[in-house]
């Protein structure tokens, strides 16, 4: 049971390699096309400490951030899909 459990285990792990790897050409090959990147409107949140470990949010207001266009996270940016839904960005 324990060498197929961890065959299963390699064999999960060797396809997340592969999948980020092909997310990573392909995102390469849209960069020299120019449609690598993208931008999403996010909503910034500002969380500032106050006394009695509480905390107060202000809207810092919309900004436009880069992501992008792939599966996973590329360049240092988030993936775009994931930015769409996570439309809030708080700040500390």
């Amino acid at each position: 049971m324990k060498k197929i459990l961890g065959r299963i285990i390699i064999g999960l792990a060797v396809a997340l390699m592969l999948l980020y790897e092909g997310d990573w050409a392909l995102w390469r090959l849209h960069m020299a096309q120019g449609r690598g990147m993208g931008t999403v409107t996010v909503n910034t949140i500002i969380v500032m400490p106050l006394k009695d470990n509480k905390e107060e949010y202000d809207e810092g207001g919309l900004a436009n951030v880069a992501c992008s266009r792939s599966l996973f996270p590329q360049a240092g940016s988030g993936a775009c899909w994931w930015l769409a839904r996570h439309r809030d960005d708080f700040q500390r």
